[in-house]
């Protein structure tokens, strides 16, 4: 089984990290750390997974293929759901949707590429179970 805590330590530690969950295809939390937000990240999750299966849809209406990546910028932060595995066919068990929210003033590009690299490592241990 992934060792979600391990996995997602070296996001944790980005400048600007406020909290994160990872997500299942469904759209059911995996993980969740909430300790900085005073949010339910849980909930928030769900909805922007809902709008980013939205999304989805709507690219491959225009002849694109899946989103694999959703931002929104606020005045005072960022919030975004990578997809693990927008780009690979395959069984949908291995998708895995990381969202997760940064102060403005924090190293957000990091941040991205940090839950880039993590979320295809943890997607391909999930193929592998």
């Amino acid at each position: 089984m992934i060792d979600f805590e391990q996995s997602m330590k070296k996001l944790r530690s980005v400048n600007g990290y406020l909290g994160s969950a990872v997500l299942n295809f469904a759209g059911e939390t995996l993980y969740m750390d909430d300790e900085n937000t005073g949010v339910d990240i849980a909930y928030s999750a769900s909805i922007f997974n809902d709008a980013f299966r939205s999304v989805s849809e709507a690219s491959l209406d225009v002849g694109f293929s899946d989103a694999s990546f959703v931002e929104t910028k606020t005045h005072d932060g960022h919030v975004f759901l990578i997809n693990s595995a927008g780009d690979m066919g395959g069984d949908n068990f291995s998708k895995l949707n990381i969202f997760a929210i940064f102060r403005d003033d924090g190293n957000v590009a990091l941040g991205k590429m940090v839950i880039d690299r993590t979320s295809q490592k943890m997607s391909k241990e999930m193929a592998d179970i």
